[in-house]
């Protein structure tokens, strides 16, 4: 099958190029490092199949132009998929896949990372030592043991992010539609999102994007948290209003963030912008506070991750031709 890959690096092409080969896959793979969008919708002209990654616009117009020019598979890199219009891609006649599983050691392993970066203010200490300051004053933190850990999403990743903490010594508490065995197991207790956000002294976001989560965290769920909390965030970047953080950093109520998404980060993020001027007023102001650390969405960035998203789109591809069943297929919720 003939496959244009949008969104392409140089990391993309290796893990899917060795992937085919593995599989004995007859894909013909046409990278590009473009988005998908309104305006390269017609790069697509006569491929039956294109993948697209997290910043791509899978809206319906986009949709629309697809399936007009022949397109009848997106098949997705990435677990999430609040970019796509499911809605749209039915109407279109379009089959949506993801990969619905890769690497959760990745995601939770960076959000522990994270919070142990902005907690004992590792950033700030690496940038010290490099210049020949010594000094610790400002670098303070906070023991990890015996704090209260609210985990919002218990699902593959935060399970697994819950397991870790646990190796801590913490309290865990959890927020989810439905608990989770082995969460229950480590002595979760699972407990109304106004009790997490009020008992937790570090919150760790692993929720999907959906409608019902969008800016989950906004000014009143900011209110309601404990005085100088750490927050974290490495699932979706519109689960936090940034404005509303802004101003709960300024008044020193929120103590600690460590963002490895952003609302806006299409446009900034998996690309070098080192030589620009940064024109996201919110990303900038973010940027400035001392007790706030952005990573550039690299939470899923490790080897292990990427051959399993590289197997996976291949698999998915290979499926869909063969008119094989596959679990990784999206259907709309109205469906």
């Amino acid at each position: 099958m003939d496959v244009l890959v949008y969104d392409t690096k140089k990391y993309d092409r290796e893990t899917l190029n060795a992937a085919n080969a593995d599989a004995g896959a007859p894909h013909k793979l046409v990278f590009v490092e473009s988005l998908l969008n309104e305006r390269t919708a017609s790069l697509a002209d006569g491929f039956p199949a294109v993948s697209l990654f997290v910043n791509d616009d899978a809206s319906a117009p986009v949709l629309e132009r697809l399936a007009h020019s022949g397109v009848r598979l997106i098949t997705l890199r990435s677990t999430g998929f609040n970019n796509v219009d499911l809605d749209a891609a039915a109407r279109c006649g379009l089959t949506v896949m993801r990969v619905a599983n890769y690497s959760p050691y990745a995601v939770a392993e960076f959000a522990v990372a994270l919070l142990l970066a902005v907690n004992r203010k590792l950033h700030r200490a690496y940038n010290r030592t490099r210049e020949g300051n010594f000094a610790l004053d400002g670098l303070q933190g906070y023991d990890i043991h015996g704090k209260t850990v609210g985990v919002i999403g218990t699902g593959r990743i935060g399970a697994v992010f819950a397991r870790i903490m646990h190796g801590f010594g913490v309290t865990l508490l959890g927020y989810d539609l439905t608990p989770h065995p082995e969460c229950l197991a480590l002595g979760m207790r699972y407990v109304s999102l106004d009790a997490l956000l009020a008992e937790s002294d570090v919150i760790s976001l692993h929720t999907p994007l959906l409608p019902s989560t969008y800016h989950l965290i906004n000014a009143e769920a900011l209110a309601k948290m404990k005085r100088g909390v750490i927050l974290i965030n490495t699932s979706r970047g519109a689960l936090v209003d940034a404005e509303a953080l802004i101003e709960a950093l300024k008044s020193g109520h929120v103590g600690a963030v460590g963002l490895d998404v952003y609302e806006e980060e299409e446009g900034l993020f998996f690309r070098d912008r080192s030589d620009q001027i940064i024109t996201d007023d919110v990303f900038a102001r973010l940027m400035t506070f001392p007790n706030v650390l952005i990573t550039g969405h690299q939470a899923f960035f490790t080897y292990e991750a990427l051959a399993q998203i590289a197997a996976t789109t291949i698999r998915n591809l290979s499926d869909f031709e063969a008119g094989r069943h596959n679990e990784n297929v999206l259907v709309p919720r109205s469906a």
